[in-house]
């Protein structure tokens, strides 16, 4: 019950922010220039995780409410093939998000340590501020979410595999409580991610070009990220700088 409380509340909170704020617009307008944010690798890793999350969620829903929900509709032969068919689909995809995991710790850990751009960023109120705070590639907000998905999916995928492999937890008290860390963790990151897909899709205008082409309008990151768009252009002069400039008054 208080899964279904979590993700359904978070479902009809951000239905209700949609509704009274609507999307988060570039205030600059579109410029027509883009810069690149992601490379194809960080992309399909990102799908990798996201997809096989949201098969895992769909799937680890239904084991969870089907029974109440599903099989009164479909009934009991088609929910029976259907559970069976999620049972499997929910184990084996769990392989690929571990991967993807890992995959994001590794690409990613380095630019989401906190720093003291974060902490001005969340004194100016984050993303409640009046404009857009200073930040870097990524603002607090979503260091936190890096590392909360990076905890909270080990924490269901150990959980998951002792699960799958009942020989180890050869006690009931064990296996409750494997029980309760999973399903819990699952019903958390399902509602966190949720606010996640809103943020990153319909929330903010061009956030998410980031992961469909990898590049964002130049307006869009000058605002949300303005730190890192000046690094970016640092990195950029530097590169096309002949290699014996001097600095202008060096004579």
């Amino acid at each position: 019950m208080a899964g279904a409380v979590i993700v359904l509340g978070t479902v009809a909170l951000l239905a209700g922010l949609f509704l009274w704020k609507g999307p988060t617009r570039i205030n600059a307008g579109r410029s027509g220039r883009s810069i690149a944010r992601y490379s194809w690798l960080e992309r399909f890793n990102h799908w990798m995780v996201a997809t096989s999350f949201v098969i895992l969620g769909l799937t680890g829903l239904n084991i969870t409410f089907g029974v109440y929900l599903l099989r009164p509709v479909i009934g009991p032969a088609n929910f029976t093939a259907l559970t069976w068919w999620s049972q499997a689909a929910h184990q084996f995809l769990s392989f690929p998000f571990v991967v993807g995991l890992a995959g994001m710790l590794a690409v990613w850990a380095r630019d989401n340590w906190p720093t003291r751009v974060d902490v001005a960023w969340v004194k100016a109120g984050g993303p409640m501020a009046k404009g857009h705070p200073p930040a870097g590639r990524f603002n607090a907000a979503q260091k936190a979410l890096f590392w909360f998905q990076i905890g909270g999916g080990a924490a269901a995928a150990i959980t998951g595999y002792l699960l799958m492999a009942p020989a180890i937890l050869d006690n009931i008290t064990g296996q409750q409580v494997a029980h309760f860390v999973h399903g819990a963790m699952a019903m958390v990151m399902i509602a966190v991610i949720l606010g996640h897909i809103y943020i990153g899709t319909i929330g903010t205008e061009g956030a998410f070009e980031a992961m469909s082409t990898g590049r964002v309008d130049f307006n869009y990151a000058r605002e949300h990220h303005s730190v890192w768009v000046e690094e970016q252009l640092g990195e950029a002069r530097r590169a096309v700088a002949p290699p014996d400039a001097r600095a202008a008054g060096a004579d």
